[in-house]
């Protein structure tokens, strides 16, 4: 039997992914990437945005077309949009088999099992089971470089945020079972591990009363074979001075962060529900460049926030202007149903949403380029991801770019290189957000 795997979305939600791919290849599945060729098909689905729910559901319709022509047997949907939306699945799309829910991940195979022997059965399992973890995984990510999921769940409860409702409160994953997961992940060729969570800095308060991240890093840096390590998700109220130190003082760890503050208004922070006003954020912005001064800070904002005024945007524009952050996005409000701002006054229209979303990212640009630019002669360690086909090109990251929403180092050289080597390079240029580059040794 084989199975074709469609894993949309998040970082977060590709680990599970993974961990299904193992749980089914243990029983004796097989995969294929074609899914004409295909017995079962699983759908990991997102719903975080709006065209993450359609991305969801246009795949669904797809794969029901395979089931009802015959050529599939099974048709299985997991994930938050599984988690959300359940009933209106089954009841609109009827050639759907089965539902695993964010907590069943590891039904999985008796899903499978039951839809292809006729007694289809659905799995949804409280929203506060410990999250699972410590599972063998099969990595999709090209094996030098996966994310490790410390934490699921969220308490924040931000006034545009669904994550709660479908992935449930903060749990934690013990240290001692992370430390066994990332050697095991090492030990099998990963060089970066990019740690992920809703939030990595409130890791370990449910489970230990602190703030335990900085001891994790500590304990993943001794894994001898550990190249680099990456910090998505911190939010910047949990970013401590432990953290900072332990950043600075631990080779390994990239001196990169991803710091999620979504507006650069105190007035829309506010009505978002977030704890930190700007004040604040440029606080914590200056002290991390302060103490570490090469720090690469990305960060993402919301463009369009129900009752944002033009004034509003206007200090946005002004607050990205002043921080420079390093790498930023942009997503135009989405509104989500059972969230406290979809039933706010003052819902932007869809194009003004868009046309903030464009300004802001506007002046960005400039600001990358800027950087970018400023980037020539200095000598970098980077990561190899490829080869550009039929060149002497080579496709790497820096340590400023984390892999799939980052820029790219491309490098020209004769040498013969792999994916997963870390290599000096000479910047030469750069053309957008990308650089160019060449070997140091070919330089002199």
């Amino acid at each position: 039997m084989k199975i074709y795997f469609v894993s949309l979305g998040c970082d977060k939600n590709l680990v599970d992914s993974e961990v299904m791919l193992g749980a089914l290849a243990k029983q004796g599945y097989g995969f294929t990437d074609d899914e004409t060729e295909a017995d079962v098909v699983v759908v990991n689905t997102c719903c975080f945005i709006n065209d993450a729910k359609e991305e969801s559901i246009n795949t669904i319709l797809e794969m029901a077309e395979l089931k009802k022509s015959g050529q599939v047997k099974a048709l299985i949907v997991a994930g938050c949009l599984a988690q959300r939306y359940q009933h209106e699945i089954q009841k609109e799309i009827p050639e759907v088999d089965a539902i695993v829910g964010t907590t069943a991940i590891m039904d999985i195979v008796k899903a499978v099992n039951k839809a292809l022997w006729g007694s289809p059965e659905n799995f949804i399992a409280p929203l506060n089971e410990p999250p699972v973890s410590g599972k063998k995984r099969v990595m999709t990510t090209g094996g030098y470089y996966t994310y490790l999921k410390i934490a699921e769940g969220c308490d924040k409860h931000c006034t545009y945020c669904v994550i709660p409702k479908v992935r449930g409160s903060y749990r934690s994953v013990p240290v001692d079972t992370l430390l066994q997961e990332a050697e095991e992940l090492v030990s099998k060729g990963v060089k970066e591990l990019i740690l992920v969570a809703q939030e990595i800095t409130l890791y370990g308060m449910d489970l230990y009363g602190r703030k335990a991240l900085p001891e994790l890093i500590t304990g993943l840096c001794r894994i001898e074979g550990l190249c680099w390590m990456r910090l998505l998700y911190c939010y910047p109220e949990e970013i401590t001075d432990e953290l900072i130190q332990v950043i600075k003082k631990e080779e390994k760890v990239c001196h990169y962060l991803d710091i999620p503050v979504q507006s650069g208004s105190d007035a829309v922070l506010k009505r978002m529900g977030r704890k930190t006003d700007t004040a604040q954020i440029k606080a914590i912005v200056s002290k991390l460049r302060r103490e570490i001064p090469d720090i690469c800070i990305r960060t993402t904002l919301i463009a369009g926030f129900p009752g944002e005024t033009e004034e509003n945007h206007e200090e946005t524009l002004a607050f990205v202007d002043e921080m420079e952050f390093d790498r930023l996005g942009v997503f135009a409000y989405s509104e989500e149903e059972d969230t406290p701002a979809a039933e706010m006054p003052g819902q932007i229209p869809e194009e003004t949403k868009e046309r903030r979303r464009d300004e802001i990212m506007e002046l960005q640009q400039e600001i990358a380029f800027d950087a970018a630019s400023r980037m020539e002669g200095r000598v970098v360690k980077a990561i190899i991801e490829g080869k550009v086909a039929e060149e002497d090109v080579y496709v790497a990251r820096t340590y400023k770019d984390a892999p799939g929403v980052d820029g790219y180092l491309f490098i020209n050289t004769e040498r013969q290189l792999l994916s997963g080597d870390f290599v000096d390079v000479v910047v030469t240029g750069s053309n957008a957000y990308d650089l160019i580059g060449e070997m140091e040794d070919n330089s002199k």
